[in-house]
């Protein structure tokens, strides 16, 4: 099981890696440990990859990625703190517009920031590992 953070900014940007592994633009998130809730894995996984302490708001999505049987829930979050330009886990670390969300991050994980905007509700949906898939 994974977690994912959908951190707003009270201007609207949103937070984003750049991996270091493959250089694609995502949602801090990553796999929980045995012994901690979602929110408090959300609330490590951001720190970790942003060096930005959240607070959890509410889950918006839980989505399945079906060639590797990975389902990760994903978290609206409030920044309680500034982020850093790189870490360990991220080449790069930045707030970028929905816009610029959408034409730089994989449909799969775009998709995971526009739900979390959505008023209310949880969305739950499937994924190759790059594309929705319609069910």
């Amino acid at each position: 099981m994974s977690v994912a953070g959908i951190v707003v900014r009270d201007d609207g940007r949103i937070l984003v890696i750049q991996r270091r592994d493959n250089h694609h633009w995502e949602p801090p998130g990553g796999v929980l440990e045995l012994d901690e809730t979602f929110e408090a894995g959300v609330r490590r996984e951001v720190l970790e990859e942003t060096g930005v302490e959240v607070e959890v708001e509410r889950l918006t999505g839980i989505y399945k990625n079906l060639p590797r049987g990975i389902v990760a829930m994903v978290f609206r979050c409030h920044p309680q703190s500034a982020a850093v330009p790189s870490t360990d886990e991220a080449r790069a670390v930045d707030w970028l517009t929905v816009d610029e969300i959408t034409e730089q991050m994989n449909p799969a994980y775009a998709i995971r920031v526009t739900d979390a905007l959505l008023p209310d509700g949880v969305v739950t949906r499937a994924h190759d590992g790059t594309n929705l898939v319609r069910t």
